[in-house]
């Protein structure tokens, strides 16, 4: 029976150590696959943070100014960007980030309004076509090796729908990197762009042909810039949460390794003191 025993043990010990030697594995390429998505998200914000300044300077140095980018239309439907990872095992990054946008979803039915998807990452795109999501299009496995030409595909697309009016709002939703051990999900308004005019300190800068067509030449590499980044950055958080996840789970292995090979020692040792318990037994029994 004690040998039985220690025959299951040893199977789940050998067990135990395969599923540690997987996670180990999966940790150390989640670390290095972190450090390379944060210094392509860091490379990517001086240039698009001078383009978003430009914007700002066009809209407030024009008292007149006016773009279907700032205003208002009547639409009535959101196109929600939700981006998520393409693999699991991440702990609760994929399902902090479907959650926000599911809130942000029911709000917008709450309010007479309609909403339609564009998820990036194969995890959004099963959980809205699961539940029947109205979907624009889809995106999956581009995170990793996205560039700025990849996003601005996206954003022209999402800019056409835009300007035939079919849509009079973009909202994004993401997680954001803020430390390898931080992750927060978040919401930001994206389309129609909100900028205050200052009109205290106009400047004499003259815009050709008009600071409008200027401003709209500009915004699909704006919206290009914040996607390519907001992609980025999701996928350094995907990979910071696997690295955590996966630290977890290879610290409880090794916990239930310990505690495994102390339950082993203990049967073996029965064992033995059983053993010699029958042989003192006999020998007793034939004197």
């Amino acid at each position: 029976m004690a040998s039985s025993n220690m025959k299951d043990i040893k199977r789940r010990i050998k067990s135990v150590e395969s599923t540690k030697q997987i996670t180990n594995a999966m940790q150390l390429v989640a670390s290095s696959k972190l450090r390379k998505a944060k210094q392509k998200a860091d490379s990517s914000k001086p240039f698009f943070n001078a383009m978003y300044e430009t914007m700002c300077e066009i809209v407030r140095e024009d008292k007149a100014f006016s773009s279907i980018y700032t205003r208002k239309n009547k639409a009535g439907v959101t196109l929600m960007v939700v981006i998520s990872g393409d693999r699991g095992l991440a702990g609760g990054f994929n399902a902090n980030v479907l959650k926000l946008a599911q809130r942000r979803y029911d709000e917008i039915k709450k309010e007479g309004k309609d909403a339609v998807i564009l998820p990036v990452g194969k995890k959004a795109v099963e959980y809205f076509e699961k539940r029947n999501f109205k979907i624009m299009t889809r995106y999956e496995n581009i995170a990793e090796s996205l560039t700025v030409y990849g996003a601005m595909g996206i954003a022209e697309k999402i800019i056409d729908v835009y300007n035939k009016n079919k849509i009079d709002k973009v909202e994004l939703f993401y997680t954001d990197c803020i430390s390898p051990i931080v992750q927060q999900e978040k919401h930001v308004a994206v389309l129609p762009v909100d900028i205050e005019k200052d009109t205290e300190n106009l400047s004499l800068t003259r815009y050709e042909p008009s600071p409008e067509e200027l401003f709209d030449a500009i915004i699909p590499k704006y919206l290009a810039g914040v996607l390519f980044g907001a992609i980025v950055n999701s996928f350094a958080a995907e990979q910071a949460a696997r690295r955590t996840a996966m630290e977890n789970a290879t610290d409880n292995a090794n916990e239930m390794l310990s505690n495994l090979s102390l339950v082993y020692n203990r049967a073996r040792q029965a064992a033995i003191t059983q053993e010699i318990t029958e042989i003192v037994s006999g020998a007793n029994a034939q004197e």
